[in-house]
């Protein structure tokens, strides 16, 4: 049984101390389904809306093209590309000056920060932006590098991408240990109850993601989380497979660390990091040392993108005009971005399983990952008998972009028995996709497979 009731130990400065942090007793119903439940809706998602919201479906370069490299990076929407074209064109100068440019320019950079903070239930500045997950990733562990002393454990996983393994492994070079949290070979599972021996009190950090780009299974974010936190140890969730799919409620879900791009979730190409307040007033500053009393700088070391953090309230934006046109019932920005996860999500595992029916029994494919829509994203890879390169290919020729290659996974492939030199062939979509789209995908797969 979990302890849902966990104690984080705070270690460092204030031996012995122990802080109480209750679960969201709403998180609890949520433990089967990767830290969320299906809402009911009245309304299904209207993908002509939604297609009608990205200017790539009507431009000559992209409109011909099925797109399903989306986990590569997404399309942008139209309120994040009109933001930063205003912001280049309008706003170009200094931020936070007296100046109407400099002023909006600033203004607009606060709302950014705000409302994203709010749709992902946590504070303004436990919210901040870097060029990108890895390198928010990488700083991060210098913080941590100063903060742990030798002796200390952090758990680490073999599903994970690299961004949030290599940076954490690397801290063995200063005497930390690190355990790592192996997935199960055949499926990509990983199972919480292997986590469990690997906890005890020397463990302060425990990496998981809360979707491998690979695997494509959904963890139980909450479940996991709560497991780290009973043993003492704080938590950090690579989101960066899952938020496409629907931003999550990252103060329900409990993790103090959570990690995602915006520009593989409809925006521009900066990484997104949350840092609970609890463990970023713990970590040494890695900013100026003029802005370490402001929490959002402290693990922002150089001066950061003005134009694209301003451009990301556009995602605030989209979420809105979706939760509108649907019907959304009013409420918070949190509230109406889980109803807005839950069309997307409901949107995708239709179209997931036909996708996964057609691949799974193919004598000369390894489905890597469920074979069950509702257990997984839509980042479907497949381990091929052919050359995945050549196959991709094959589908260029025919109009269907999708990837090849190791996606930076190269220890979940090893893990699950697969040469990352070889690689595999990785189709992947979003709410946007439509079903004529999936349906040449099928047809195309027929033909080279």
């Amino acid at each position: 049984m979990l302890n849902l009731n966990y104690h984080v130990r705070l270690s460092g400065e204030v031996p012995g101390f122990w802080a109480r942090l209750p679960v969201h007793p709403a998180a609890c119903s949520r433990l089967r389904r990767g830290g969320f439940s299906y809402f009911s809706s009245p309304m299904t998602l209207d993908s002509d809306f939604v297609r009608s919201q990205f200017p790539a479906f009507s431009q000559d370069a992209t409109a011909e093209i099925a797109n399903f490299e989306n986990a590569g990076g997404s399309y942008a929407c139209g309120f994040v590309i009109d933001r930063l074209t205003r912001f280049y064109t309008e706003r170009k100068t200094q931020p936070y000056g007296p100046a109407s440019p400099s002023r909006l320019g600033g203004e607009e950079m606060d709302e950014a920060r705000t409302r994203m903070a709010a749709l992902l239930g946590v504070a303004g500045d436990e919210l901040s932006f870097g060029p990108s997950t890895t390198q928010n990733t990488y700083v991060l562990a210098q913080a941590f590098r100063k903060w742990l002393k030798p002796g200390e454990a952090i758990v680490v996983t073999n599903q994970d991408h690299e961004a949030n393994s290599g940076p954490w492994r690397r801290l063995a070079d200063e005497g930390i240990e690190v355990r790592e949290w192996r997935m199960n070979p055949e499926t990509g599972h990983l199972d919480p109850e292997d986590l469990e021996p690997l906890l005890d009190e020397s463990v302060r950090l425990v990496c998981f993601p809360q979707c491998s780009n690979v695997v494509g299974e959904i963890n139980p974010v909450v479940e996991i989380t709560a497991m780290a936190h009973a043993a003492g140890a704080f938590v950090c969730v690579d989101g960066v497979s899952y938020a496409p799919h629907g931003f999550p409620n990252v103060g329900e879900l409990g993790p103090d660390i959570y990690l995602f791009s915006a520009y593989k979730t409809y925006g521009p190409h900066q990484g997104l990091m949350v840092v609970r307040r609890p463990l970023a007033e713990l970590l040494p500053n890695q900013g100026h040392y003029f802005n370490g009393d402001v929490l959002y700088k402290r693990f922002t070391p150089a001066g950061p993108d003005h134009a694209q953090i301003a451009a990301c309230a556009g995602m605030a934006d989209y979420v809105e005009a979706l939760a509108a046109h649907h019907g959304a019932p009013e409420g918070t920005a949190v509230a109406r971005g889980e109803f807005v996860h839950d069309l997307m999500r409901a949107r995708e595992v239709e179209l997931l399983q036909p996708l996964l029916d057609a691949v799974k029994a193919r004598n000369a494919v390894r489905l890597l990952g469920p074979a069950e829509a509702e257990n997984r994203a839509p980042t479907v890879a497949l381990a091929l008998a052919a050359d995945p390169f050549e196959a991709n290919d094959k589908l260029a020729a025919r109009g269907v972009m999708a990837g090849a290659s190791d996606f930076y996974a190269n220890r979940a492939l090893e893990g699950m028995g697969v040469s990352p030199d070889k690689g595999v062939l990785r189709l992947s979509f979003t709410h946007y996709t439509s079903k004529a789209e999936v349906d040449r995908l099928l047809n195309a797969l027929d033909d080279i497979l």
